[in-house]
């Protein structure tokens, strides 16, 4: 029995559908939800995310944000959200380079925190594009 599970972003409404699970990071760890799941708000953390519909994987890259999760229904609003194939291998490798030259060389205008949650998300961008982007994964 699949939930309905909504995905926004600052910019727009990413997705909108029925889903029959999602695994997902928050604060606490990864979390798998299903219909009927016990109604809960946490923060989510950057990491991978799937998704699976009528028995296939879709695989995400998700960083940081909430979710709300109801018995019949799901929302997450992140700062950013990229499916597996949609991921620019080489740029998310140039957007690594660029956090680590800021974080090893930084000066007294390098904003460090920021460096560092854009190598993060960075990071996280390419393990989703490399990892689960293979037909052989669903």
């Amino acid at each position: 029995m699949a939930f309905l599970l909504k995905i926004y972003t600052s910019k727009k409404k990413y997705f909108e559908g029925k889903v029959d699970l999602l695994s997902v990071y928050t604060q606490a760890g990864q979390v798998g939800i299903l219909t009927n799941h016990t109604p809960f708000v946490s923060i989510l953390t950057t990491g991978p995310m799937h998704i699976i519909i009528e028995g296939k994987k879709q695989y995400y890259a998700v960083s940081k944000g909430v979710i709300t999760v109801k018995k019949l229904e799901t929302v997450m609003l992140v700062d950013a959200i990229e499916k597996a194939e949609e991921i620019d291998i080489a740029r998310a490798k140039e957007a690594i380079t660029r956090a680590e030259q800021r974080l090893n060389k930084p000066t007294q205008n390098t904003d460090v925190l920021r460096a560092r949650i854009a190598l993060e998300r960075a990071k996280n961008r390419l393990r989703v594009a490399t990892e689960f982007n293979e037909p052989s994964a669903n």
